[in-house]
């Protein structure tokens, strides 16, 4: 089956930007992971060079990556409060 240029742009973009694995956005394409993999090498957006268009990028970078570090932090505690919790009940 070929497949247009727009559903491999899309695929690629799902693949980078979901947060689920190649593997599993592959199955839910109904294509091979090689193939994912493969479209990634090719469409993958290019990184800006330099400049202020660079800077910005990774200042957002950063930004989304310390965000995603607090969410992650905020479930761990929960999960240990959870944790003591269920551990403290008498069966």
């Amino acid at each position: 089956m070929k497949h247009t240029e727009d559903f491999k742009r899309e695929a690629v973009r799902i693949a980078l930007s979901n947060g689920l694995s190649r593997t599993r956005v592959a199955a839910d394409l109904g294509i091979g992971k090689s193939t994912l993999a493969k479209w990634i090498a090719d469409y993958r957006p290019g990184k800006p060079a330099s400049g202020p268009q660079a800077d910005l990028a990774r200042e957002n970078e950063r930004l989304r990556l310390r965000l995603e570090n607090r969410i992650l932090r905020e479930e761990r505690e929960i999960l240990k409060k959870a944790t003591q919790f269920f551990a403290s009940q008498k069966p």
